[in-house]
């Protein structure tokens, strides 16, 4: 027998509930599963996902992402590696350009998936774009290994969390208006940055500009082939092949009837989390949780187009996801509003153009575009939908023209049809924030965007609730 043996053996006994089927919760429970546990996931909607699912909704034979779309982290993550995910037919598509920020003369910054193809484009930012990106882009696996650990944890890469740090302390806009000369490079960098959701302007805010450019240059921001749902049905099978159960329609109000179990994993937000009848929390914990406040909203609208969007610049059209408002000083505008309350006139779109990577996304002769606007917490004002045509218009004149069929979901709805979208808060928090805890009582555990290392489909809350409690039951 070998030793992985002898350990699933010890751990078939042991038994774990895992509430909610989002990524997080479903890497938790293929990692127990595999490791020999008993698991059991209960998921309130009528199929696993959360906010990775996609469906037909604008009509037969189209492909939808409900939520998330581009994949940056999703490609590198080491827990779906760990996991051999592709064995299980996650397939990931790149397209030309990893993403893409058009500016109002037609000029546009492109982020190609080379450091030196990307820095070629930037004139007279070439060398400083380099110099800036080129320790992480080479050494983008160590420094994931650092970034994506709870913020306690030592670094496994000392040296490179000390070549990383000092930069990325600062705003956003503080290091693009140090190191860059043109707009092209501001703009790209900044775009970047507020994938934080939080204006550019804020401290540490530039760790994102260059993490999601790094991640760009070295493993591409792709997408899953045939739709973001690919990434848990893969996730799905690698489950049931180590014999654990999803439980789906199964909403869960008390834990109560799982005292039992050896560990309870929630999917959860430290909202919902507080409202479990029966739910077992450290009292630190429970103060935190009750702190905790939830970040900005989105509001989403899903377009079913006759043709390709008619971008000024063809070029922007050869990118996967795009950043939609303007110059860099119009995001830094645009988010400051958002994060004092108020909706901005020309709002800061992240759009994702699936099909120019992933053919299969509609049937011929049409496109799906996904697209949404960071809006003040719980904003659902229809003219919202309107401003986000307006600003792709403004970058693409004809782009209303092309539209067969749009699908708009506000704040509200995103919360309705998902309960960890509080708000319409995509990432549980902004990006910024302390992180809750993996260990959040005797045998509980939290799995969720509100764990380190944060939002995206990557799993790696999931992977770290998974190691706690692994190590707890060694």
């Amino acid at each position: 027998m070998t030793f992985r043996d002898e350990a699933t053996r010890q751990n078939e006994s042991k038994h774990a509930v895992i509430v909610g089927a989002g990524p997080n919760g479903l890497t938790t429970a293929a990692l127990l599963a595999q490791a020999g546990w008993q698991v059991d996931v209960y998921e309130a909607a009528a199929a696993p996902g959360g906010a990775a699912r996609s469906e037909s909704v604008l009509g037969e034979g189209t492909i939808t992402d409900l939520g998330a779309a581009g994949h940056p982290f999703g490609v590198a993550s080491p827990a779906f590696h760990y996991l051999g995910l592709e064995d299980y037919g996650l397939e990931w598509a790149h397209s030309p350009y990893a993403m893409a920020h058009p500016l109002d003369d037609g000029r546009a910054g492109l982020l190609e998936t080379s450091l030196v193809g990307t820095a070629e484009r930037l004139g007279a930012d070439a060398r400083h774009w380099k110099v800036l990106h080129r320790n992480l882009t080479k050494n983008i696996d160590q420094h994931l290994e650092n970034l994506l650990s709870p913020v306690l944890k030592w670094p496994a890469h000392p040296l490179r969390m000390a070549q990383f740090g000092p930069p990325a302390l600062l705003s956003a806009r503080c290091l693009a208006d140090m190191a860059f000369e043109t707009e092209e490079a501001r703009s790209l960098f900044i775009g970047s940055a507020v994938h934080s959701v939080a204006p550019p302007t804020k401290p540490m805010t530039a760790a994102f500009g260059l993490l999601f450019g790094a991640l760009g240059m070295s493993r591409g921001w792709p997408v899953a082939v045939g739709g973001s749902g690919s990434i848990v049905n893969a996730l799905v099978q690698v489950i049931h092949k180590h014999g654990g159960r999803i439980h789906c329609n199964e909403p869960i109000d008390s834990l109560t009837p799982f005292r039992s179990a050896d560990a309870i994993i929630l999917n959860q937000t430290p909202s919902q989390a507080l409202k479990l009848h029966g739910v077992e929390l450290d009292a630190r914990v429970t103060q935190r949780m009750q702190k905790w406040t939830t970040g900005p909203g989105s509001y989403k609208v899903d377009y079913l187009l006759d043709g390709p969007i008619p971008w000024t610049n063809p070029e922007v059209g050869k990118a996967t996801t795009v950043h939609v408002c303007g110059n860099s000083q119009e995001v830094a505008f645009a988010e400051a509003e958002i994060a004092a309350g108020r909706m901005p006139k020309r709002p800061f779109i992240i759009l994702c153009q699936q099909q120019v990577a992933d053919p299969s996304r509609a049937r011929e002769g049409h496109h799906v575009v996904w697209a949404y606007a960071h809006v003040p917490r719980g904003f659902v004002e229809k003219r919202t939908a309107l401003a986000i045509a307006e600003q792709i218009e403004r970058f693409a004149p004809g782009f209303r023209d092309r539209i067969v069929h749009s699908v708009e979901t506000n704040a509200v709805k995103l919360e309705a049809w998902n309960a960890n979208l509080n708000g319409g808060d995509i990432t549980a928090g902004t990006a910024l924030m302390r992180r809750m805890p993996s260990k959040i009582g005797e045998k509980t555990y939290m799995a969720s965007a509100s764990n380190a290392p944060g939002g995206g489909v990557h799993g790696m809350p999931g992977w770290w609730a998974a190691q706690a409690v692994l190590a707890d039951h060694k």
